[in-house]
C-alpha cells in the first residue's frame, strides 16, 4: 500500500525534474547566434556553410577547451545527397558542456596550403556556462 501512495508522488518529482532542465542540444548555425549561455551536461552543435571543392576548409582555431569537449571530427554533408559535383553542404561539429566557464570557439575558413593568408570567413563565438 506504501508503494501505491509513493508512486504518484516521485512521478510528479521526475517531471518537475525534467521540466527544469535546459534543452539538451543548442545548435548554432550563423555568427548571429552567439554568444551562447549554455549548461553543463549541454551539447553545442555548430553547423556553418561549406564546400570543401573550393579548396577552403574550416579549421577550429580555439575549441573553448576550458568548458567545451569535441564529441568528434567534423561531419560535412553535401546539401544535395552528393547529386551535384562540387555543390555545397555543411560542415558540423558536436561539443560536450563539461564545466562552467567562459570561452570562445573560433573557427578559420581558408585554404591549407596558404596559412599566412587572411581567413576568407571567420565564426567567432563567446560561450559562458552556468
Amino acid at each position: 500500500m506504501l508503494y501505491a501512495r509513493l508512486i504518484p508522488v516521485l512521478g510528479l518529482s521526475l517531471l518537475a525534474a525534467c521540466a527544469q532542465q535546459p534543452a539538451h542540444n543548442v545548435t548554432v548555425e550563423e555568427q548571429s547566434d552567439c554568444p551562447q549561455q549554455l549548461h553543463v551536461g549541454q551539447h553545442l552543435i555548430v553547423s556553418l556553410p561549406s564546400n570543401p571543392t573550393t579548396g577552403y576548409r574550416w579549421a577550429i582555431q580555439d575549441s573553448a577547451g576550458g568548458v567545451l569537449r569535441s564529441l568528434g571530427p567534423e561531419v560535412y554533408t553535401s546539401s544535395d545527397n552528393g547529386q551535384l559535383l562540387g555543390s555545397g553542404g555543411l560542415s558540423t561539429w558536436r561539443f560536450q558542456v563539461f564545466a562552467p566557464g567562459s570561452g570562445r570557439l573560433r573557427l578559420t575558413s581558408q585554404q591549407p596550403w596558404e596559412p599566412e593568408a587572411e581567413p576568407a570567413q571567420v565564426f567567432d563565438c563567446a560561450i559562458t556556462v552556468n
